[in-house]
């Protein structure tokens, strides 16, 4: 037994080297930026350009509207096949796991080539449009992880009870989905939101494709320009992306839960 944990000590050991090692590298070389003395100029260099402000802002932008557009979308299509299609689980999991298939760069090329100049929808001819398919872009892109993260919370209550006992008070569906389902399931919709909010920062082939001012087009060219800056911007991205790791387990573990209203 204590050979068996020695062992096991070890391999943790070994995987977590094997991910902290590179991260604490970039940290390092991150604060070189001046010969013989670690420095935050780096990240001051960064968080003081105007282009980060404003990339950031865009991308943090975009990521609430589509955290929004996909919650309108889920959680009504989860919450009615849960209830009234179960035998429509396979086709809709399916469809939510294509964009898992499809490579970004297809997805964003069918865009363009869909909704161009010629099309009978042309969003690619305003800023406006651009933004709005940038946006039904990332809903897609999100799909598998928001769909799932709901539809786990809709596996924990008991749905057809509660719609059940909302009928019978007289609920219209609306009434149902906003004040007895939501509630109940608000752990599992944040869960979800981080996530997608970690895609939509980091995302960089639809936003650049589309020509849209994105945090990940914002990182790739200070990458292509500069030395010390892309390692701070690692670094960001890498807090940013676990930050929201962090606030989905903390949701999870205590957050209290939500008692169904009915009334």
């Amino acid at each position: 037994m204590k050979h068996a944990k020695l062992w096991s000590w070890i391999i943790f050991g070994l995987g977590a080297a094997y991910f902290l090692v590179p991260l604490l590298a970039t940290v390092q070389f991150s604060l070189s930026i001046r010969r013989d003395t670690l420095s935050l100029d780096a990240y001051t260099n960064v968080l003081q350009a105007p282009a980060f402000q404003n990339t950031f802002g865009y991308s943090l932008i975009v990521g609430v509207a589509t955290i929004i557009v996909g919650l309108l979308i889920v959680v009504p299509a989860a919450y009615f096949v849960r209830l009234r299609a179960p035998q429509l689980r396979p086709i809709i999991e399916f469809v939510t796991l294509l964009p898992l298939i499809i490579p970004p760069i297809i997805l964003v090329f069918g865009y363009i080539r869909m909704y161009n100049s010629s099309s009978p929808l042309p969003l690619t001819n305003s800023v406006v449009g651009t933004n709005i398919l940038l946006t039904l872009a990332y809903v897609a892109l999100a799909l598998p992880y928001m769909y799932r993260a709901v539809d786990t919370g809709l596996r924990t209550i008991d749905v057809q009870t509660l719609t059940e006992a909302a009928n019978i008070l007289g609920a219209n569906t609306f009434t149902i989905l906003m004040r007895v389902i939501f509630p109940n399931i608000i752990v599992a919709v944040l869960s979800g939101a981080f996530l997608t909010l970690a895609i939509v920062i980091g995302e960089f082939t639809i936003a650049s494709l589309l020509n849209r001012p994105a945090f990940g087009v914002y990182m790739q060219n200070v990458g292509a320009n500069r030395a010390y800056e892309p390692a701070a911007l690692a670094v960001i991205s890498f807090v940013i992306t676990w930050g929201a790791m962090g606030m989905i387990q903390l949701l999870a573990r205590f957050a209290p839960r939500t008692a169904a209203r009915t009334d």
